[in-house]
């Protein structure tokens, strides 16, 4: 039974890649205000199924529906979900702060003309990410991290009610790694629907209110973090063991 008004539906989808099933009758829901993480080994699909979300790859079966909306595009999907790929390509010459402003490029009117509230919003997006100190240097020269936290001002200024990360902790340091997490745990507080692909299982626990476990193009496990992965999963799945501390931290140990 389809529930419209749920923000994002993932419903039986299939995805090939090169005629290889990568995906196969993946069923998922990302329900408003909250996080969701994808968690699953490398090569599980975890990505794949994050991109069929915002139209990065194609589906060979099944559906997403966006607002209870199938085969939204262009524009109309931009207002909805803002994504964060791994390593997107930055073309040569563009600073910070013009990376940023993409985020307002499906509010601006035909002139395309950022206003006050506009460039507002792209600062406090800056600062949220602790780059306001980087706005005027080039993309290129940034390390990996400095340029992942541009990519998340750049979603946060998009102000879309669902926002879609891939990995976003990777090549961020420590501090900025919690710093983000709980940056996404905000702006879920606030109604945003925000679902992430991330590896850290410490952090998943720690910051989602539900995971999916994604193994070999499958949805093998759902629910909220403690009871999924401090079960038996992690070790079938990750091939390590798990237990949650008396502080609520899940605590992952070799086998």
């Amino acid at each position: 039974m389809m529930h419209a008004h749920e923000p994002v539906e993932v419903r039986q989808v299939s995805v090939e890649l090169g005629r290889r099933p990568v995906l196969d009758g993946a069923d998922l829901v990302l329900a408003r205000g909250r996080v969701t993480g994808l968690v699953g080994p490398n090569g599980s699909g975890k990505t794949t199924l994050l991109r069929t979300m915002f139209r990065g790859v194609g589906v060979s079966a099944g559906a997403v529906w966006v607002d209870g909306e199938v085969g939204l595009r262009g524009r109309a999907l931009a207002r909805r979900i803002a994504a964060v790929v791994q390593e997107p390509g930055h073309p040569l010459g563009v600073t910070v702060v013009e990376t940023i402003e993409i985020g307002r490029f499906p509010h601006r009117g035909d002139l395309g003309r950022l206003g006050p509230d506009d460039r507002r919003i792209v600062l406090e997006a800056a600062a949220t990410t602790d780059v306001t100190d980087l706005l005027e240097r080039d993309l290129g020269q940034l390390s990996g991290g400095e340029r992942q936290r541009v990519h998340v001002a750049r979603a946060i200024a998009q102000e879309a009610p669902v926002m879609l990360l891939d990995e976003p902790t990777n090549h961020l340091d420590v501090r900025h790694q919690f710093t983000l997490m709980e940056t996404l745990r905000r702006l879920a507080d606030t109604g945003v629907t925000v679902g992430l692909a991330i590896h850290d299982l410490g952090l998943a626990t720690r910051y989602c209110d539900v995971v999916a476990v994604v193994d070999a193009g499958r949805i093998v496990a759902y629910g909220t973090p403690r009871d999924v992965l401090g079960g038996s999963v992690a070790r079938e799945v990750f091939g390590v063991a798990t237990r949650v501390d008396g502080a609520g931290r899940l605590v992952v140990d070799p086998l």
